[in-house]
């Protein structure tokens, strides 16, 4: 399943080179005066927990006596807290599946709201050492599943993949994400094609383990979001096909969609309908889509959303 933007958002995107200049033309944020206090709860995403430590500092900066208290444990969690009300924010590095927005509207009566927060491509890391080229798709599905639903062969060692020396003989060593994670679940939809992990992949509860377990061992591969890079790893650059080109997982794909494992970084929110938002809360999410919020993106490795995309969430706060 490719990365697909609303029709709205790939008119937007097409043919622009976006950089971190673009977050220029976002208006900067503008303190209502209020004189806030209180805390504010974040629990979902562990992909999203530097972007939502950054944006916690510099709301503070504005409102110190706003408290904001994250706990990424994977976006599975993010549904609960939000239906059960100990958090005010649900970062999901997924969309909320059927039942869990069923389960929400069944105790409210009215959907949660996503709110897209910035761009990011889903990584597959390998040890700098390592000099593989590219893989594709089905490549990596054979790395990783056991049920290759892509219809390649397992590949089982570094020479399956036709890499000499000594690569040739040794046996990947496979890093992901636990069943908690919105990462392993989009790897596991968009990458595997709903197929099952195979039971040797070492399964990790943050992003930042798997790559570091990478870039301690020169036979690893692990998948995370790009802004958890380090100079002792490396991404890959990827095939939607076996035959095709391999792209880069850099910002400017992902935005052209030619990068196969783009995806948005979400946050969720319990936004009552035709009622006005909890000041902190408001404040806090204009933060988000203001210029500085995405200044923020940029600094965490992230792709800013831009100026016409940010307008289209913050009119969700008003409706």
């Amino acid at each position: 399943m490719r990365f697909t933007f609303s029709l709205a958002a790939a008119a937007l995107f097409a043919g622009a080179a976006f950089a971190a200049d673009d977050v220029k033309k976002i208006p900067k944020y503008q303190p209502t005066g209020e004189k806030l206090r209180g805390t504010l709860d974040s629990v979902g995403s562990d992909t999203m927990n530097n972007l939502m430590t950054y944006w916690a500092e510099g709301f503070a900066k504005h409102y110190p006596d706003v408290q904001v208290q994250i706990e990424g444990k994977g976006s599975s969690t993010a549904p609960p807290a939000l239906i059960e009300g100990v958090s005010e924010f649900g970062p999901m590095s997924r969309t909320m599946k059927n039942e869990e927005l069923d389960e929400f509207e069944k105790r409210y009566g009215y959907k949660p709201t996503r709110l897209r927060t910035c761009l990011d491509a889903l990584a597959v890391f390998v040890n700098k050492d390592n000099p593989i080229e590219s893989l594709s798709l089905d490549q990596v599905d054979a790395i990783f599943s056991k049920t290759r639903n892509r219809g390649m062969n397992s590949v089982e060692t570094w020479g399956d993949l036709g890499m000499r020396g000594d690569f040739a003989s040794a046996k990947i060593s496979l890093f992901g994400r636990n069943s908690a994670s919105g990462t392993y679940g989009f790897f596991k939809s968009n990458a595997l094609k709903k197929g099952d992990y195979k039971d040797e992949v070492k399964e990790q509860p943050g992003s930042a383990g798997v790559v570091q377990g990478v870039s301690k061992d020169r036979f690893a591969v692990g998948y995370s979001g790009i802004g958890y890079k380090t100079s002792d790893v490396r991404a890959v650059p990827l095939a939607s096909k076996t035959g095709k080109t391999a792209y880069e997982a850099n910002l400017e794909n992902v935005v052209n969609e030619d990068y196969p494992l783009g995806r948005f970084l979400n946050l969720y929110v319990n936004k009552a309908p035709g009622k006005p938002m909890d000041p902190m809360i408001r404040e806090f999410l204009k933060f988000v889509f203001s210029r500085e919020g995405q200044e923020v993106v940029v600094k965490a490795g992230y792709l800013p959303l831009p100026s016409e995309v940010c307008l289209e969430e913050l009119q969700k706060l008003r409706s």
